[in-house]
């Protein structure tokens, strides 16, 4: 008589865990913002199936900062890495300096917050946070950057390196033109604010970036070929290190936290006659004193001229929005007294941040209409 035996099945291996990214922005809502947004873009093509720790540096939160990351998907998590000492710089160190300090002071804390994650599958940072691939290669983890600005500007900093030994003179001085790949020639005094002096410590600081550009395992590009098909394709040769990836354009719409327009600014510029306002705005980092405040309030009430104006809160220090928060919750307490009343109707007046990518559209639209 002969026994039956039972085949038992072997269970299938259980599905391998999501992906699991870590992102750091450095100080500053135009690195935040993209780097935001290519988080998002991240959950959305792998349906979220995707786990993201985007990881903030506590010296530069704001509410405008925290408006951003309340509104990214629940599979990003976010956590702010505690304040990285910075009392003893000077007060006037150039901002791409304040920036890389910030991150490279802050990697005993980052390393810490990677050896407590799971499975790290990547590092991505922007273009000032290369000093984190020191972090990345302990733990062997492939590093990447996110590259927020033009294609052109990638190609500067690529080649950075090479005009600094091969230009003996500041840029600015130097009588032939810059070339870079793909690129259409350049005058030394064209090319950005930190590197037109190069005894300054922000030249140094961004050089030490632009070398170490080559330890990437590849670069995210916020750009796209119709718009810079020239440089775009110089660093994409088969063959060129590392390989550049060209992904955007990543924009956001709305305010801060992507929301719809919430103070009403681009109704009221809809109201307004063609090509008649001037849009008054310094940028995420742009910061003025009290007497440069009060002095451009003075400007524009005697200009007669519609204006949209993003009113920030005045401080003594630079570009101060990028490490500190507001010193007042309502900017508009620093203008001159009776100056909103006298200027309704021509001016109007955003505390902080408006919705500029909408603005910047209905600028472009007039300008086409001309």
């Amino acid at each position: 008589m002969v026994t039956p035996t039972t085949t038992t099945m072997e269970a299938p291996p259980p599905p391998p865990p999501p992906p699991h990214i870590v992102i750091i922005p450095t100080p500053g809502m135009g690195h935040l913002i993209p780097l935001a947004e290519f988080a998002r873009r991240l959950t959305h093509l792998h349906h979220d199936n995707i786990s993201i720790t985007f990881t903030t540096l506590s010296s530069s939160s704001n509410k405008a900062e925290q408006s951003i990351l309340s509104s990214l998907p629940p599979s990003i998590t976010s956590l702010t890495l505690p304040p990285p000492p910075l009392s003893d710089l000077p007060s006037d160190l150039k901002i791409e300096s304040l920036i890389s300090l910030a991150l490279s002071r802050s990697l005993p804390s980052l390393r810490h917050v990677i050896s407590s994650l799971p499975d790290v599958s990547a590092l991505v940072v922007d273009l000032f946070g290369t000093d984190a691939f020191d972090v990345a290669e302990e733990f062997n983890i492939p590093k990447y950057i996110f590259f927020p600005s033009t294609a052109m500007t990638l190609s500067l900093f690529k080649h950075l390196p090479d005009l600094d030994r091969s230009v003996s003179c500041e840029y600015r001085d130097s009588p032939d033109p810059v070339r870079l790949p793909g690129c259409v020639p350049l005058r030394g005094s064209d090319l950005l604010d930190p590197v037109q002096d190069r005894t300054n410590d922000a030249y140094k600081w961004v050089l030490h970036h632009t070398k170490r550009y080559g330890l990437a395992d590849g670069i995210f590009l916020n750009s796209f070929e119709d718009l810079e098909p020239g440089p775009i394709r110089a660093l994409t040769e088969p063959g060129s290190k590392p390989s550049v990836y060209p992904i955007g354009p990543l924009v956001r719409a709305g305010g801060p936290g992507g929301s719809e327009d919430s103070t009403g600014c681009l109704e009221w510029l809809d109201r307004q006659p063609t090509g008649s306002v001037l849009f008054v705005c310094f940028g995420s980092g742009g910061t003025l004193s009290v007497d440069q405040l009060t002095e451009l309030a003075a400007g524009l009430e005697m200009s007669g001229q519609r204006f949209l104006w993003v009113v920030k809160s005045p401080s003594k220090v630079s570009n101060s929005s990028f490490f500190s928060a507001a010193t007042s919750d309502d900017p508009f307490e620093f203008l001159p007294e009776g100056f909103v009343e006298r200027t309704k109707g021509r001016g109007m007046m955003v505390p902080s941040w408006a919705p500029q990518s909408q603005v910047s559209l209905s600028i472009i639209l007039i300008m086409f209409l001309y």
